[in-house]
């Protein structure tokens, strides 16, 4: 099938972009932006495994209440994350990955701090397109979306679910206002709030449509650094205790996914069905 194929990578199977080997990862993984974030994450495990970094691409796996998980920073924007979906899924399949990261929220009752689950993405980016068509959804995972509601339930934080637009860039493509550089479309923000648009960021929607594409779970959660209809932006200080609030749901959430992979087992059933 793959006879023709132009993924590159070494004669042991290592990934050019990530110069990862398939036992350098679990699953399980979490996706992040920041490499910093990636450590924060992996500051929380009980014991590491495996920690390498080429180019942008910081890669921690290790245990987490007996669960193997792997965090990955991508940098920002859709092409350095369609890079690490593609070559991860070269690695292991198949896998379930979450997106922990961070947005501007677009509705009043957003406050900077909340976090927002994705029930799907608005495709802005055209990085997908190259993948689809231009009105294939970017649709999140049932079992992820319900397990990250839980998690932020159970972990007592302010979620928020719903739509999230992914633009392909952070000045231009969100329609921000600054000197000597004037954008095209200036209304961006209100059509998308009254959307009923939840969040703007920069990755979600090529995760979820590459998700669906090569089918594996895929879900996304972020933090509301930013307020874009109030011009609000969080201090250091908030994005701190922020960071610290979204990574404990991210990685509750994996917990409460095993368990319905456990259900699923038990009853044989290919879809977790919830108790009613």
């Amino acid at each position: 099938m793959y006879k023709n194929s132009e993924v590159l990578g070494d004669e042991s199977g290592k990934q050019y972009h990530l110069n990862l080997n398939a036992n350098d990862i679990s699953d399980n993984i979490i996706l992040v932006g920041d490499p910093k974030r990636a450590e924060l994450i992996s500051n929380m495990f009980d014991k590491i495994k495996t920690k390498k970094s080429n180019r942008d691409y910081t890669t921690f796996t290790g245990n987490y209440k007996n669960l193997e998980l792997t965090v990955m920073s991508t940098g920002m924007g859709p092409g350095s994350t369609e890079i690490a979906i593609i070559e991860l899924c070269q690695l292991k399949f198949p896998l379930t990955i979450i997106r922990c990261g961070t947005c501007g929220a677009l509705q009043k009752d957003i406050s900077i701090g909340d976090l927002v689950i994705s029930t799907g993405a608005l495709r802005l980016e055209n990085t997908s397109s190259y993948f689809v068509e231009e009105n294939y959804p970017a649709i999140a995972s049932h079992e992820l979306l319900i397990a990250l509601i839980k998690s932020s339930n159970i972990n007592k934080i302010n979620f928020h679910v719903g739509i999230t637009a992914t633009a392909p860039g952070f000045y231009g493509a969100q329609c921000r206002n600054i000197p000597g550089f004037p954008v095209k479309d200036t209304t961006l923000i209100e059509r998308l709030t009254k959307q009923n648009v939840m969040n703007l960021e920069m990755e979600t929607s090529t995760l979820l449509t590459l998700s669906n594409l090569r089918g594996f779970r895929a879900g996304s959660i972020c933090a509301a650094i930013a307020s874009r209809i109030e011009n609000k932006f969080v201090n250091k200080d908030q994005m701190i205790i922020i960071e610290k609030k979204l990574v404990k749901v991210c990685l509750d959430s994996f917990e409460i996914i095993s368990k319905m992979d456990q259900k699923k087992c038990t009853n044989n059933t290919e879809y977790w069905i919830p108790d009613i």
